[in-house]
């Protein structure tokens, strides 16, 4: 990762451009194309350095529903369980835990009822039906940005 690369991750990660052209805006402020932009983006995706570029909403003020969740999985199956677990648009985090309870992630649905569902179809897809729902009762939202020096 060079300079460039850092300045574009410290840029897009809390004052993306909104804007019609945002990887031109991004360009012409870095001395860039925006070819250039999405080129360096696209490559630092594959490294790894990005896994998602998107907004973050505040679900709840959207009339959204979520929930943290726990799977008991197997650990020959967590890379299929995962597999599956991921498949949801709703799904924004999954991780490993070295608990009984192993997959950790959080979902997010329209409504109570569209969450429920979701959760039963994860139960069904997965064959796993040990699973913890433990939706929030106080929110606590954290912003983590990281600053690379360029």
């Amino acid at each position: 990762m060079d300079n460039i690369d850092k300045k574009i991750i410290n840029r897009i990660q809390a004052d993306f451009p909104i804007c019609s052209e945002p990887y031109k805006q991004l360009g012409k402020e870095l001395g860039l194309t925006e070819g250039e932009v999405i080129q360096r983006l696209n490559t630092l995706k594959q490294k790894g350095y990005i896994r998602r570029l998107g907004a973050v909403f505040n679900s709840q003020k959207l009339g959204f529903s979520s929930t943290l969740l726990a799977l008991k999985v197997p650990p020959a199956r967590i890379d299929e369980v995962a597999e599956i677990i991921n498949a949801y648009k709703g799904v924004t985090h999954n991780y490993l835990r070295q608990t009984d309870y192993n997959m950790w992630f959080t979902l997010t649905a329209e409504s109570d009822e569209r969450l429920s569902d979701t959760i039963a179809e994860i139960k069904e897809k997965t064959g796993i039906s040990d699973l913890l729902n433990l939706p929030a009762i106080k929110l606590f939202k954290i912003n983590v940005n990281f600053k690379f020096d360029a």
